[in-house]
């Protein structure tokens, strides 16, 4: 079974996504998970939701207890630990989602494979925001610098 999404999978995936949920996500500013989501939630279409049983809201959103509480759920992008990705992913599948999302470090196959025998899209180790912000045009939005290198010194005003 291939564990790798090519690009256009990739793409393919976040053009139908309807509604992403962070499973894990942090009001913490330094968190990846909350970058994600100031990210989604300024510069997507997509209905964000998020699920933390310790948080009530998130910039401005209901927080979730646990995924089974989130309506509609489509692609969830997790930010949990490698040890957590099991019960995840079964949350995810009874959810009904189409996409099981494990950021950036996260790699797990028999997570994969699993989901992928419920009926799952699975993308490992990428981040939804930059692939998004890919494939959007808008890398420089998320946080990248897309400027031109050039050897020429700047003129000086």
């Amino acid at each position: 079974m291939n564990l790798e999404v090519t690009a256009p999978e990739r793409l393919r995936i976040l053009t139908r996504t309807k509604s992403v949920t962070i499973v894990g996500a942090s009001d913490n500013p330094a968190r990846p998970s909350y970058f994600v989501a100031t990210y989604l939630l300024s510069s997507s279409k997509y209905q964000v939701n998020f699920v933390n049983p310790r948080l009530k809201t998130l910039l401005g959103h209901p927080v979730y207890a646990s995924l089974a509480d989130v309506p509609d759920v489509d692609l969830v992008s997790v930010f949990r630990k490698h040890d957590d990705l099991p019960g995840v992913a079964e949350d995810v599948i009874a959810a009904g989602a189409r996409t099981l999302w494990l950021q950036l470090g996260l790699w797990h196959e028999p997570v994969a494979k699993r989901a992928k025998e419920a009926g799952l899209d699975v993308v490992m180790n990428r981040c939804v925001k930059i692939e998004h912000a890919r494939f959007a045009g808008g890398l420089h939005v998320a946080g990248f610098n897309t400027g031109v290198i050039s050897s020429r010194r700047q003129s000086t005003p």
